[in-house]
């Protein structure tokens, strides 16, 4: 296997301690008895052969490994004959999104550790979120989580549903600088950039970011020690990114098939490469076709489905790393991994090559090869244990057995799922009553969260406005502006979260209501809250030109189903509440207008 280019990586907290604090398991880094597996048929995804082994584990990292290692007095003692011991897999590509299945942070956790997913990088998240979910993170028996910053061009893939505190707009190289910096006090873990608005063949290309932007983007990541990933899915593209040296590649390039030049150029650029074959598999395991096989949408996705596995083999065989991603969260979590391992087998690549881009591949395209991905002495213990010889038939992989993250065993024989992992959401917290007075002059709420912006998406969208403005007597306001789609029923909204990143839920029960002002060009005004598991509650009213006090009392509102239309409407409780949103509607391509100001609970 060869490693490329390696830059620092910086590693955060939910990377680096152990992922178990507060969940009663009596134990700390340190303390715990040494672990022996013994008798196992080693794949440490170095390249050497499967050899029939023991390994010792001291202190989350492994002590020793070797087929004549001796098991220490009072160690807690795995017998693994006829089993196969694997480095922690890898996902490099996933989505934790409440609209996912499953859909909790506990759950997708849970998710991956039982299908032997030690590793994994989300792409959903706002940097305001980072610290909230870290310290989540840390009560759960987890995968170590790397949350990724993400940046595109205005219009462009990934700008088209998010505003710029969730993904950063730019669209010049002094913009992706400065784009950078302001991501980097966050401390995300890596970024990922949208270099291209080709949304899979299926829409315009609105707009994509120059490869003076990307180089740009590329060069202040790396002064920031953070490793940059690229949606990229189309042959021009990929030589684009690998000119501009970025990381990973973390799509299939999939509008033809690849062209020596292209190749020539990701390999200079010392570019990994992460298919995500999974996610475009036109018909999943377990699932009926989208399409008649003879409508064009589905002639047109197999087409780039060959496409995909032809240009993964070939770079594989022309040097450039391939390492393993999903784009799970587009699909189901459970098993995606193991899929995606599947797919590269049929993409040409043998069951060994595919483990071996799944551990020790993985770990070198984000900068942990010294720390996880392979079995050697000092390693971080992040462990599978599994029936079957997965080098052989990679289906074996599905077997899993038992899970170890740091030396400690968190799925298998054995383990009881903690309490934290069977919850929905954090524990609720109290929150003061003025949610906001808009006085403040750096876009934060008087809760000290992020205000929100939210229109409808795609590649025609609301443009939207939203800023302090001041009052005619004293004072500020917000106000918000917008110039509707072309779209059926286009909106925007303000969003005001009861906590950072809308994380932990908030806790409403010592109130009776939301009091604040208000006015507008008389169209309706939903106000809505938003809690965990997709839970929304929501009131209209009617705004007048002259500012006018509204009180809303919790029992006005009214339970709405989730996005997808699934399940029974919610109950209110008052105790799972992360959002207030103000939402105004009209007709296609119309503009509106709305002010907000003593945003209070009482």
């Amino acid at each position: 296997m060869r490693l490329l280019r390696r830059i620092p990586l910086k590693m955060t907290l939910a990377a680096v301690l152990l992922p178990f604090a507060g969940t009663g398991t009596g134990a700390v880094a340190g303390t715990d008895p040494p672990l022996a597996i013994v008798d196992a048929t080693i794949f440490d995804a170095t390249g050497a052969a499967p050899y029939i082994g023991t390994v010792v584990v001291r202190e989350g990292r492994i002590a020793q490994i070797g087929p004549d290692v001796a098991v220490p007095k009072g160690a807690q003692v795995v017998r693994a004959r006829g089993k196969a011991l694997l480095p922690g897999l890898f996902d490099l590509h996933t989505h934790w999104t409440p609209g996912s299945t499953p859909g909790t942070y506990p759950q997708i956790a849970t998710a991956y550790l039982a299908t032997g997913v030690t590793t994994v990088n989300d792409f959903h998240q706002p940097p305001e979120s980072f610290e909230p979910r870290r310290r989540w993170l840390s009560t759960l028996y987890a995968p170590h989580v790397n949350l990724t910053a993400r940046m595109s061009t205005p219009l462009g893939h990934g700008a088209d549903w998010a505003d710029e505190n969730t993904t950063r707009w730019v669209n010049s190289p002094d913009a992706a600088r400065r784009a950078v910096d302001a991501i980097a006090e966050y401390k995300p873990d890596l970024i990922k950039a949208f270099t291209d608005g080709w949304r899979y063949g299926m829409s315009a290309d609105n707009t994509s970011m120059s490869v003076d932007t990307l180089s740009a983007l590329v060069d202040q990541a790396h002064g920031h020690g953070l490793r940059v990933l690229t949606h990229t899915v189309t042959v021009e593209r990929g030589r684009q990114a690998g000119e501009a040296k970025v990381d990973v590649i973390a799509h299939s390039l999939q509008d033809r098939p690849i062209d020596a030049e292209t190749i020539a150029a990701i390999k200079a650029g010392g570019t990994y490469y992460v298919p995500t074959l999974a996610v475009y598999e036109p018909v999943k395991p377990g699932q009926e076709a989208p399409f008649p096989a003879d409508d064009p949408r589905m002639r047109q996705r197999e087409q780039k489905f060959g496409y995909a596995l032809g240009n993964a083999k070939a770079l594989h065989d022309a040097g450039v790393p391939v390492a393993v991603g999903t784009d799970a969260g587009m699909f189901p979590h459970q098993g995606a991994t193991a899929r995606e391992l599947e797919l590269l087998v049929r993409a040409g690549l043998t069951p060994a090559e595919a483990l071996i881009a799944g551990t020790a591949t993985s770990a070198a395209a984000i900068g942990l090869q010294d720390d996880r991905g392979t079995l050697r002495p000092g390693l971080r213990a992040d462990l599978v244990l599994v029936d079957g010889r997965p080098w052989e038939d990679i289906a074996a992989v599905r077997r899993v057995e038992r899970v170890f993250v740091d030396g400690r065993q968190v799925w298998g024989n054995g383990v009881k799922t903690s309490a934290a992992n069977q919850a929905t959401a954090m524990p609720a917290v109290r929150i003061a009553a003025l949610v906001d007075d808009f006085e403040r002059a750096d876009g934060r709420t008087a809760l000290d969260t992020l205000r929100v912006d939210e229109a409808d998406g795609g590649t025609d969208r609301t443009v939207q406005v939203t800023e302090v403005v001041a009052r005619e007597q004293v004072g500020h306001a917000l106000s918000l502006q917008a110039r509707f789609s072309s779209k059926p029923e286009p909106f925007a909204s303000a969003i005001l979260p009861l906590s950072r990143g809308s994380v932990e839920p908030v806790d409403l029960r010592g109130y009776r209501g939301l009091r604040f002002e208000i006015r507008g060009d008389a169209r309706p005004v939903t106000l809505e809250y938003r809690g965990v598991e997709n839970r929304r509650w929501s009131h209209r009213l009617q705004p007048q030109a002259g500012w006018r006090t509204v009180e809303v009392p919790f029992d006005a509102l009214q339970g709405q189903p989730s996005r997808r239309g699934e399940g029974p409407v919610p109950a209110w409780k008052g105790d799972d509440l992360q959002q207030l949103v103000f939402s105004i509607g009209g007709e296609p391509g119309e503009k509106v207008w709305l002010e907000l100001d003593n945003v209070a609970f009482y």
